[in-house]
């Protein structure tokens, strides 16, 4: 018997007792939970058990005492404990600030609740939570780490877009750093299909950090961070808000001294290549380095390949008017311009590449190589045994991040990545 459609905008339910909970966006950006009963469901006249508020409800899980709602504000997450009738609410105290990972663990018969989080610059640990003594503690179900994280740190800010928006901001440094605009920095950006970039801790990025650089996550309009109405902010026809709020970003980034715009360095891959390629694009001289890892460019044409069609929802169809004007906003490669001194660049896919073609990033090098009037190198990188990055190898991984790396720094003017003097 179906209980529920499409249009009633329902991401999870619980069956508790004898009522059905569930969360549903329909009418609330932030989502917000509803209860109907088992033996005659009715969404339409469903209860309100917990309204739609500032943060973004993204899940929900029954214990013994109530139930625990995962809400996510900005980049990071935390949990609150709700009474069965709505009427309290309380929120768990966490270790730190961070990311509590979705799901989190349950059992109806029994109190607390089990949850795993992490933090830019804090490895993962599992945490069991007591409610009576209102504290949470380690289960040791994970090995402590063995990266030692404790000279860096993370902060949150809000950058101001180009129409007013405050734009989330995460910025991960050593400790001490100096804000003289001197650091390398690389700013990774993706916003689309309301996927959100939450705090997680990369041990990788110890090598970037600790010859200086900075690392930093805008969380642009076309993610889920702010709600369904974060996302239809960079959707079809207001798509173009997505690189307008990672060029804020990093116009941040240069007036807060933590860097400058030629050791400023933007990252984005699949869908988050209309964010990077745009601002290459759109700004081409407020970034010194692009990378851009098997990315969606030419906007115009992506409907004609094997995994275009499941996309014309989020993006837009060139069949139809709007839709035309739409991708065309957002296509870097209709914008690429002859005699432009674009910055350095690498383009990088993988030859079995089956959720953006490959000809993407061929098409856009080619194009790029042609039409750049600057000295800056711009290079395709392909890798023959690989696709999209899933299922790549740990070597993989680790060879293109070495690769990436190397070429941001040889373009920033580290004198150890620089070729070897010609004889």
């Amino acid at each position: 018997r179906k209980v529920a459609d499409v249009e009633d905008g329902v991401t999870a339910f619980e069956p508790h007792g004898d009522r059905l909970y569930f969360l549903s966006q329909k009418g609330a950006s932030h989502f917000r939970v509803l209860s109907t009963p088992l033996a005659q469901p009715d969404v339409s006249k469903a209860k309100v058990v917990v309204p739609e508020g500032r943060a973004v409800i993204t899940g929900i899980a029954f214990a013994s005492e109530g139930l625990y709602v995962r809400e996510l504000e900005g980049a990071t997450s935390h949990l609150r404990r709700i009474s069965l009738d709505g009427r309290q609410s309380h929120v768990v105290p966490l270790p730190f600030e961070g990311n509590v990972e979705d799901p989190v663990v349950t059992d109806s018969r029994e109190s607390g609740v089990l949850y795993k989080m992490q933090g830019w610059v804090r490895p993962a640990v599992v945490m069991t939570y007591d409610p009576i003594a209102d504290a949470s503690s380690n289960t040791g179900l994970l090995p402590p780490s063995k990266v030692d994280a404790s000279q860096l740190e993370s902060k949150e800010v809000l950058a101001a877009s180009y129409d007013g928006t405050r734009v989330p901001l995460s910025i991960i440094y050593r400790k001490g750093l100096k804000l003289d605009g001197s650091h390398p920095t690389i700013l990774e950006g993706y916003g689309s299909y309301g996927v959100s970039l939450e705090p997680r801790f990369r041990p990788t990025s110890l090598a970037w950090i600790e010859r200086g650089g900075v690392l930093a996550v805008a969380h642009v309009r076309g993610g889920g961070e702010n709600g369904e109405d974060w996302h239809r902010g960079a959707y079809m026809l207001t798509k173009s808000n997505t690189i307008f709020d990672f060029i804020a970003c990093g116009r941040y980034l240069v007036d807060a001294k933590y860097s400058v715009p030629k050791l400023l360095a933007a990252e984005g891959g699949s869908a988050g290549g209309i964010t990077v390629g745009g601002a290459m694009t759109w700004r081409p001289d407020a970034f010194g380095v692009i990378l851009d890892l098997v990315g969606e460019s030419d906007a115009l044409r992506m409907e004609t390949e094997p995994n275009g069609p499941p996309n014309i929802s989020e993006f837009g169809s060139v069949k139809t008017e709007a839709g035309f004007h739409g991708l065309y906003a957002m296509s870097a490669y209709a914008r690429v311009r002859d005699g432009t001194p674009y910055p350095a660049v690498m383009f990088a896919t993988g030859a079995n590449d089956p959720r953006v073609a490959p000809w993407h990033m061929t098409k856009m090098a080619a194009r790029v190589q042609a039409a750049t009037s600057s000295d800056r190198p711009v290079l395709l990188r392909v890798d023959y045994d690989a696709g999209h990055g899933y299922g790549s190898t740990v070597s993989q991984r680790e060879i293109e991040q070495a690769d990436l790396w190397s070429f941001t720094l040889w373009q920033m003017g580290d004198p150890e990545f620089q070729p070897p003097a010609k004889p």
